[in-house]
């Protein structure tokens, strides 16, 4: 089974759309962060189970069950007041309409070395008791989160090794209770790639489903590579690519500055373009001088400093670029496409966030909502 996590605005990429996508791919279930994300999906008539990953503010709960979201289980006390909101929802449903008791599909977090939300290994077994001898909650799956299962060092390997043993003994003490865990599941986008033995019932990539691949199988330990021997390595393409359009070309001569600070001063005359996306649109103020964009196939360095509505790129004397071309940010074009892209000038998320510090997760994440997404 997948879940496919849609929190974050579908990783920017537009949830509503995204989870249809989903669905129709053959997803088997949801998931979002907040219970805001999760009443969104089922307002856009979606139905399937939609698993709420993060803890949710006891004032959220009647909308929760309401939109009939299965939260992650972490401790008693949300247990007591959840339990206790639907009883009395029932109640008051019984009194209107006469109609029948809810029972709220629930996961049980187990907090395995992430140090996230979840309970102890310890604590497992007491709350899956819990759950199920409350009569308005379902324990309808177990689950906990790897914390390193995306990197290749023998140490990270045998730290993911160890939270799936410890989850597994969790879950079978669970069941010699005679207690039904229900789905089990742990492996996010790493483990998904690298770690075959920790895929259970259900897997929630992540990122990958977006195009983004967190690890490469080849560069496991040997030792460790033998548990994917009959697997063919995983391929990712990127869902997501940020366009905007030339908005002005203009003549700037050498010694002249472009932008705040100026911090870039032209070497000798050439033609510049403004770039109608900035910080506010997601594209990172910090990489500044330091990324291109691709236009009719062609390669062009960003100068100056990128400002919150607009950017400015470096035509050069010699070009074909024309007002109100479109312009690539990242994604789409490759060097695989494009000849004129090398090594050194991909466009890939990736690369960009690398030179941002961060992850190719907040690359997507932060482009704003203002700009607009185009499905193909």
């Amino acid at each position: 089974m997948i879940c496919v996590p849609v929190k974050a605005d579908a990783y920017g990429h537009g949830a509503v759309k995204i989870a249809k996508t989903s669905i129709k791919a053959g997803a088997d279930c949801l998931g979002v962060a907040s219970v805001a994300e999760g009443t969104e999906l089922r307002k856009n008539g979606i139905k399937m189970p939609i698993l709420l990953f993060s803890q949710p503010h006891p004032d959220e709960i009647p909308e929760l069950i309401k939109a009939d979201l299965s939260p992650f289980i972490s401790d008693a006390e949300f247990i007591s007041i959840l339990s206790g909101q639907i009883k009395k929802q029932n109640k008051q449903n019984a009194k209107k309409h006469g109609s029948q008791k809810q029972k709220l599909s629930v996961h049980l977090k187990i907090d395995t070395g992430m140090g996230r939300i979840g309970c102890q290994v310890n604590e497992s077994i007491d709350l899956a008791r819990l759950i199920a001898s409350c009569k308005e909650l379902k324990l309808a799956g177990t689950a906990t989160h790897f914390s390193v299962s995306d990197l290749t060092d023998e140490e990270s390997v045998k730290y993911t090794m160890t939270q799936l043993n410890s989850f597994k003994k969790a879950v079978e003490a669970i069941k010699a209770d005679g207690i039904d865990p229900g789905i089990l599941h742990a492996a996010n986008s790493g483990a998904v790639i690298l770690h075959p033995e920790s895929w259970l019932d259900m897997v929630r990539p992540g990122i990958f489903l977006y195009g983004y691949k967190t690890a490469e199988e080849k560069d496991l330990p040997p030792e460790y590579q033998k548990k994917l021997s009959g697997f063919e390595p995983l391929t990712a393409k990127p869902v997501m690519e940020l366009r905007c359009a030339v908005t002005m070309i203009k003549k700037i001569k050498k010694g002249e500055s472009v932008s705040y600070g100026r911090t870039w001063t032209a070497e000798k005359n050439t033609d510049i373009a403004i770039l109608s996306i900035g910080y506010d649109d997601g594209f990172p103020r910090i990489v500044s001088n330091k990324w291109h964009i691709s236009i009719n196939g062609e390669v062009f360095p960003i100068i100056g400093r990128i400002t919150m509505d607009q950017c400015m790129i470096n035509l050069g004397q010699n070009h074909n670029v024309k007002r109100w071309d479109e312009a690539v940010i990242f994604g789409g074009v490759s060097p695989d496409t494009d000849a004129s892209l090398d090594a050194n000038t991909s466009l890939d998320v990736n690369a960009l966030a690398k030179i941002a510090n961060t992850i190719p997760y907040e690359i997507t994440c932060n482009v704003n909502k203002r700009v607009p997404r185009v499905y193909v």
